[in-house]
């Protein structure tokens, strides 16, 4: 069963993170690339990642830029573990 995260478990496990924020219940990062194609390459590695582990993030990409935001839809769009796996997940790519 997926539960979401208390603010202090969050706050806690935001360390282990680099240069994710927490903000408006979401886990949010911004990625920025040498061009428009390094940036869909990481789309495309970061949706094996995702699909692999059933969780898909909300995207944006403008050329060379990519955000990302992660929660749980399946709690009611609140951040929780599953989040925190796929953040740690994401940040190996890059």
């Amino acid at each position: 069963m997926i539960i979401p995260l208390s603010e202090e478990k969050i706050s806690e496990k935001m360390k282990e993170l680099n240069g994710w924020t927490w903000e408006n219940n979401c886990l949010k990062k911004k990625f920025e690339f040498s061009n428009f194609r390094d940036a869909i390459t990481f789309l495309v590695r970061m949706s094996y990642e995702a699909e692999g582990m059933d969780h898909h993030p909300e995207i944006s990409n403008c050329y060379n830029r990519v955000s990302l935001s992660l929660n749980t839809h399946d709690v009611g769009g609140k951040v929780t573990e599953k989040d925190f796996s796929l953040a740690l997940a994401i940040d190996h790519l890059k």
